[in-house]
């Protein structure tokens, strides 16, 4: 008698799949969050990440409806399709939570973060610099004789490009905004 080929998960007696169907990957999402603008949301909020133990790699909010009492809160996070379902689901049944929008998923959107980068050095790596900043389109915003402070918009990936290339030119600090997000078109 030959050897039945029935893949693992299954058996010949079952006409379901019952292999699960989720991912394992990781995947980076930016969500988009509006809320009322009151005291303790942002803790709610955040509660909600560490106390599943889900992290966030970017943290931006600001209140961007005055008389609506409004805030909008944007976080970069990471998870397997199945985590950043249930990251979206918890966020929503949030009392002061509006609208929850994942801008991975939902199409095309721009992302955008701002940095300021402390670059100590002299002679020719001030020069090289100076020369760096300029095809990254830096600006100088504060200049003395030992270092300078550069100020840089983009993308994540072109900050992190920047930085990465000013560390052996003497790189002594970096603040990030984190990112802030908008979907494109209609």
């Amino acid at each position: 008698m030959s050897a039945l080929k029935i893949k693992k998960g299954s058996s010949k007696h079952s006409a379901y799949n019952l292999r699960p169907n989720f991912s394992d990957v990781s995947e980076t999402h930016t969500l988009a969050v509006l809320v009322d603008n009151e005291p303790g949301v942002l803790a709610r909020v955040i509660g909600l990440f560490s106390g599943r133990g889900y992290n966030i790699d970017s943290l931006t909010v600001a209140e961007v409806d005055h008389t609506g009492r409004t805030s909008r809160i944007t976080i970069v996070t990471t998870g397997t399709p199945q985590v950043i379902e249930q990251i979206k689901a918890q966020l929503g049944r949030i009392v002061p939570v509006h609208d929850v929008h994942d801008l991975t998923v939902e199409g095309k959107s721009v992302e955008r973060e701002l940095a300021l980068l402390k670059v100590e050095g002299d002679g020719d790596k001030r020069v090289e610099a100076l020369r760096l900043a300029d095809i990254f389109r830096a600006n100088v915003v504060d200049s003395t004789l030992g270092s300078f402070v550069f100020e840089i918009t983009g993308t994540p990936d072109k900050i992190d490009a920047f930085a990465d290339l000013m560390r052996p030119l003497g790189l002594s600090e970096i603040a990030r905004t984190g990112v802030a997000a908008l979907s494109r078109g209609i």
